[in-house]
């Protein structure tokens, strides 16, 4: 997954033309975008649009209201008798994961407290946890963090997920929202500057932002190539007995090997 397409849970209709934009998955949001007096209709609209959803659809997924709210047992309740690829978890926490209990579609955590970064690393070794996502606005009003034209406000917190998710052995996280819908150059910034960083995706809040997001992400050709070149220049020369090599003037090791096979098993992946 790359781009994940974030959809109020009320409106059938967006939520119905989401899973026809493109996105790798789409988010019926049960939270932030449901005022409380919507809660159960969204609960219902969800239940009938993804209970109705063909084999071959985009990965469906729902974010729930935060374990301590007042939504949450409901909202697990609701959804519990679909067909989901995952639940989406907002202000993650260790505590948090574990009240949604053992059992269960995989789960994204959103980590966008100071708690919650300050724990990522114990939210990502969470049984159930997939993926970590970083949430850069409730984490903003929260400790005061300012944007910045560069994104350096966020960049020990996007890091920290980068090494925590490592260190657990998950996938690396997605990135944050980028709030403007009408910057698309601003936002394809955004993801290149985060793929640098590790991160492997990024939440979408409207369709438009789903190709720009799967463009800067993918494999570029060029990487391909790159790719097959230390890894046909290193097996010939493992043959030979060297473990270390000169390609094109830089070095070339076990470890740059490592990464150009990641990328060619990601490019197959994508095209299977």
């Amino acid at each position: 997954m790359r781009s994940l397409l974030f959809v109020p849970g009320n409106d059938e209709r967006k939520l119905r033309k989401a899973l026809e934009s493109g996105a790798h998955a789409v988010v019926a949001d049960l939270e932030d975008a449901v005022v409380p007096a919507e809660k159960e209709t969204a609960r219902a609209v969800v239940t009938a649009v993804f209970g109705s959803t063909p084999d071959g659809a985009p990965a469906r997924l729902v974010r729930v209201n935060g374990a301590g709210s007042l939504y949450f047992a409901a909202d697990v309740e609701a959804v519990a008798g679909l067909r989901l690829d995952g639940l989406v978890l907002p202000k993650a926490t260790p505590e948090a994961v574990a009240a949604l209990g053992q059992s269960g579609p995989p789960v994204v955590a959103i980590v966008e407290t100071a708690a919650g970064i300050r724990a990522a690393y114990e939210v990502a070794a969470a049984p159930r946890v997939a993926a970590l996502l970083l949430g850069a606005v409730d984490l903003g009003a929260e400790v005061g963090i300012e944007p910045r034209p560069d994104g350096l406000e966020l960049l020990y917190a996007r890091s920290k997920l980068v090494f925590d998710s490592a260190a657990a052995g998950i996938r690396p996280p997605f990135d944050v929202v980028h709030v403007d819908v009408r910057d698309d150059d601003g936002l394809e910034q955004e993801c290149r500057l985060a793929r640098s960083l590790g991160l492997l995706g990024k939440a979408c809040i409207h369709p438009a932002q789903v190709a720009v997001v799967e463009r800067a992400f993918a494999v570029s050709e060029a990487e391909v190539a790159w790719a097959r070149s230390v890894v046909g220049a290193y097996e010939a020369a493992e043959q030979d007995g060297t473990g270390v090599l000169a390609l094109d003037g830089t070095m070339v090791d076990l470890p740059v090997v490592t990464r150009a096979r990641r990328i060619l098993s990601d490019s197959e992946r994508r095209t299977a």
